[in-house]
């Protein structure tokens, strides 16, 4: 996968959506109009980890489903972080948190191209919280991207989310109680017999 930096970006996702290239990886550490989820801004301030990458849906993991694409690649940047001493935790469906939220992925599909944004708080946040470790923003973007490169199956990956999602559930910021919701394997909840794919 091609990595290239910005000083400065607009926004990793919108410049990936524009130009379309699969295989690619566009990082920065400041966006100044970056994407959230819903469409809405995320910002984030100078000297924080911003990146976007491309892949063909032919190349995802064989039984990884599209409405699942944000919980996998956010549940592996989380091994990452947990790798270097790191005690954020995933929180459903597609958050980081550490008491407060640390970082947050979005994904598009556009014309068979899958494009996963993701920011993170590795140095400072006004409104959230920042990340409980000191690491390089090249370190954590490389080695997740390394495990991005070795396609590890859905299946590998819920069995550890699994464990993780009914050893700590949130309450969530609409006041959601998931303390007797179910995860389905294919990442979405259950909850007064409803399936809910997201909370937004």
């Amino acid at each position: 996968m091609e990595i290239i930096y910005f000083k400065e970006i607009e926004s990793t996702q919108k410049y990936l959506l524009d130009h379309l290239i699969e295989n690619i990886c566009i990082w920065s550490e400041y966006q100044t109009k970056g994407i959230g989820s819903r469409g809405n801004s995320w910002v984030g301030e100078k000297g924080n980890l911003f990146f976007s990458f491309s892949l063909n849906k032919n190349d995802l993991p064989k039984d990884l489903k599209l409405q699942s694409i944000s919980i996998y690649y956010m549940f592996l940047l989380k091994e990452v972080l947990n790798g270097y001493g790191s005690k954020v935790k995933f929180k459903w469906p597609n958050d980081l948190y550490l008491d407060k939220k640390v970082g947050g992925c979005i994904s598009n599909l556009k014309n068979d191209i899958i494009i996963v944004g993701i920011g993170l708080n590795t140095k400072s946040s006004i409104d959230f919280n920042a990340l409980d470790i000191k690491i390089e923003n090249e370190t954590i973007l490389y080695d997740f991207l390394g495990l991005v490169n070795k396609n590890i199956s859905w299946s590998d990956v819920y069995k550890k989310l699994e464990k993780e999602f009914y050893a700590n559930k949130f309450i969530m910021s609409n006041n959601l109680d998931l303390s007797k919701a179910k995860l389905n394997f294919d990442g979405s909840i259950e909850l007064n017999n409803e399936r809910i794919y997201s909370l937004r």
